[in-house]
């Protein structure tokens, strides 16, 4: 059992998107797992959303540029005192690999899977609630009533573009997560605000610590010059959250790779 809540928020947009994309693959792996036809409607619809964040923007350059900077930045340590040289040229390696596999990629990345017209009459139905019933898609509903087996091996086949890009941002977030240690603060009546200095080295993101068993949440607000966090009791009926009037000890962790 978990002894802390960790709240996690992104102070760019770059990092928002990874997360979004973490959060979904997660997910994503967890519904593909599972044997019911439920399970297998939430990962088509899992993967429709991750199609939709890929058809917005290009990603894949925009990881290979995160890749890149973390490399660059590893580098740089690479004769710093104390350093585990051995570990350190691991790391690389990954990124390195992970950066190839990225340059080799083709195209859009999952532009096949979405020119299917199985994955296009998905889309089309699938943001009216109760919108790919089998009387509106009959060729999904004949795709959901087939072997367990051929329906893991289609799910395999269209989420393997996706393969490399889950790797890449499960290093660049690793490595952010891990960047810094947490301090011990204190906030005063349930508030709490600090100015950033992000000449050096930029804060991507920030990680908030709370004990399992406090009553409250941690509502964070910001942008890459100040940060402010209200430690707010949840509601138990129809009315709005309250800030906490006591003052709560938590870990902040300023994550700046």
């Amino acid at each position: 059992m978990n002894t802390q809540t960790i709240y996690e928020f992104p102070l760019n947009e770059r990092i928002r998107v990874f997360m979004r994309l973490e959060q979904l693959f997660q997910q994503l792996s967890h519904f593909m797992l599972g044997a019911s036809v439920f399970d297998k409607r939430a990962a088509i619809s899992v993967l429709l959303d991750i199609l939709m964040i890929f058809s917005r923007s290009d990603l894949k350059s925009e990881l290979i540029k995160e890749l890149d900077r973390h490399t660059k930045v590893l580098n740089q340590l690479a004769h710093t005192h104390g350093v585990d040289d051995e570990k350190l040229q691991e790391i690389l390696a990954e990124l390195n690999q992970a950066s190839r596999n990225l340059y080799s990629a083709n195209g859009k990345i999952g532009i096949s899977v979405m020119e299917s017209d199985l994955f296009q009459s998905i889309s089309q139905r699938n943001s009216i609630p109760g919108g790919s019933c089998s009387f509106d898609l009959p060729a999904f509903h004949y795709w959901l009533e087939q072997h367990e087996a051929e329906q893991q091996k289609d799910l395999e086949r269209w989420t393997q573009p996706f393969v490399d890009i889950r790797v890449a941002i499960d290093l660049i977030l690793g490595f952010i997560r891990q960047s810094s240690m947490p301090t011990q603060e204190l906030a005063k009546a349930g508030f709490f605000q600090l100015a950033l200095d992000n000449k050096n080295h930029p804060v991507q993101l920030l990680r908030v610590g709370l004990a399992a068993e406090m009553p409250c949440f941690a509502e964070i607000s910001g942008g890459k010059h100040r940060f402010s966090i209200r430690f707010m009791h949840p509601s138990v009926d129809e009315n709005r959250p309250n800030q906490m009037l006591d003052d709560i000890e938590f870990s902040l962790t300023r994550c700046m790779f």
